[in-house]
């Protein structure tokens, strides 16, 4: 990231809650808000004209969810990375955003500061989510029958076959739910080099984050 501004959008159909977001946000000097809508179809507009580093995307709102929202800008070249906002942690619908390239998930009610701190990690490239609630999510994973547990973990492990033996073992690791500075300490590697190979991991396999590896180190059998 360069030392500008993180560009952030804020698409929420409550007026209130863009209100508050944006009051909050706006008094973080390492952020910006360049635009706001109020569901997910005006989200993509605004995304368009902006284009911003960030969008914080409700989940509910009419004319188009946050869901739908977030696998459209998913689809695009070099899209900006989404964190979903819900109002309950163990919702549903959070492992299906996640699935469909946002980066992360955040509370309505997280503290302005973590609020902050997942936006600017979410803009590095740093992973957003707490080994906790990966590893939360890959239990649910876990326990959604498959209607072909063969064919899944055969097509999970084709794509990380296309990973270096050192990619693969961080993919593993981040399947775990270690963090970059984790998984550093633990295959002897600098923080820098870690971040390298996540990046390359992500192009490799064509993911948008980490929870999209660690699905996969799981239905590969690795993890």
């Amino acid at each position: 990231m360069s030392d500008r501004p993180i560009r952030v959008v804020l698409v929420d159909d409550d007026p209130l809650v863009r209100a508050g977001l944006g009051l909050m946000l706006r008094g973080a000097d390492q952020l910006e808000i360049v635009g706001e809508a109020g569901d997910g179809a005006e989200g993509l507009e605004v995304v368009a004209r902006v284009r911003p580093d960030v969008v914080l995307m409700d989940i509910r709102m009419p004319r188009m969810d946050g869901l739908t929202a977030a696998r459209c800008l998913s689809e695009q070249g070099d899209p900006p990375k989404v964190i979903v906002l819900t109002t309950f942690d163990a919702d549903e619908h959070v492992l299906r955003a996640l699935g469909d390239g946002a980066s992360g998930f955040l509370l309505k009610d997280t503290s302005p500061a973590k609020i902050v701190e997942a936006i600017e990690k979410v803009a590095a490239g740093e992973a957003m989510l707490s080994p906790s609630v990966t590893a939360q999510l890959i239990r649910r994973v876990a326990q959604t029958p498959s209607t072909d547990a063969t064919a899944e973990r055969s097509r999970a492990a084709a794509r990380l076959a296309s990973l270096s033996e050192r990619e693969r073992d961080v993919a593993v690791a981040v399947g775990r739910g270690q963090s970059n500075a984790e998984i550093a300490g633990d295959l002897f590697m600098s923080l820098p080099t870690v971040k390298a190979h996540v990046s390359r991991i992500f192009v490799k396999m064509g993911v948008a984050n980490r929870v999209q590896i660690a699905i996969c180190v799981h239905e590969a059998g690795l993890a």
